[in-house]
């Protein structure tokens, strides 16, 4: 299948508003970017592409008003995909601990956690502010010993680390094929051999049960199947998630304690949150 690459033209270019954007089009199936210099690059696949949908985005509530978006779009066929993410892909590293990368970077720091991720058309690659968040998030967390489960996989970054970091065993969940099939390949490459990844929805999570839930995908998600997750959660396990923004934050934090939870903490990052709630 082929892909459509969106260019994504801000004026002037603006990280908060570019992370808003992505967030945007993370809702109407895109599920890869790069950020440029003035621009965010998106893909999504030729089927489900629909450039009305893109201009009906509205980022009027935005306080940063004076701004302009451009957009032009090309396809990309699969047999490209790889020389499209080689050429944008540039490691990351997190707190000093984390070093996210693709197997085509060797020249990268020493670090306790060294991640080889080739994204091919999966979300998760540490440059977006969410998966920072939940990458320090987890290393702020006990994970030796531990039952995870990262819903929402994408790459299965999220899984990876848990596993390097001595979980028990990390279940990955993703609705999409794409990031299931990434997500197998990225965990042999890691050799992460005590994770198992899942195809499927919240439905997958009855009668299961893991100390920590990582669920980092979009709010209206997050709010449907808290239940679910909070389901899976023994006394005093912890339900982490992010993929919305601070203005989303009280409905969040609601709807858990609504359910049984208590909130620990969280954390920002150009506008993005990750909480921390604990079942007592």
């Amino acid at each position: 299948m082929d892909y459509i690459e969106l260019k994504c033209e801000i004026t002037p270019y603006n990280e908060a508003i570019a992370q808003i954007l992505i967030s945007e089009l993370g809702e109407l199936g895109y599920d890869s970017f790069t950020e440029n210099e003035d621009s965010v690059d998106a893909y999504i696949t030729e089927d489900l592409f629909d450039i009305e949908a893109v201009k009906a985005i509205s980022l009027d509530y935005l306080p940063e008003s004076n701004f302009k978006l451009n957009y032009t779009f090309k396809t990309v066929v699969s047999q490209d995909w790889n020389a499209v993410w080689e050429s944008n892909f540039q490691p990351v590293i997190i707190s000093d601990k984390v070093v996210i990368r693709a197997s085509f970077h060797t020249n990268t720091p020493e670090v306790p956690y060294d991640i080889v991720i080739d994204p091919k058309m999966s979300f998760g690659t540490g440059h977006h502010s969410t998966t920072s968040l939940m990458v320090q998030s987890i290393l702020d967390s006990d994970i030796e010993n531990k039952r995870v489960l990262d819903m929402g996989c994408g790459t299965s970054l999220l899984a990876i680390l848990a596993s390097k970091r001595g979980a028990r065993m990390v279940d990955a969940i993703d609705i999409d094929e794409w990031p299931y099939k990434n997500s197998l390949e990225n965990i042999k490459n890691n050799k992460a051999d005590n994770v198992s990844v899942y195809l499927g929805d919240a439905k997958l999570l009855e009668g299961k049960e893991y100390d920590i839930v990582l669920a980092n995908i979009n709010r209206n998600i997050l709010l449907n199947d808290m239940k679910s997750y909070i389901a899976c959660l023994p006394q005093h396990g912890n339900l982490i998630m992010s993929g919305f923004y601070t203005e989303d934050l009280k409905a969040i934090q609601e709807e858990a304690e609504k359910n049984g939870l208590t909130y620990i903490n969280h954390k920002v990052d150009n506008n993005w949150v990750a909480v921390r709630f604990e079942k007592k």
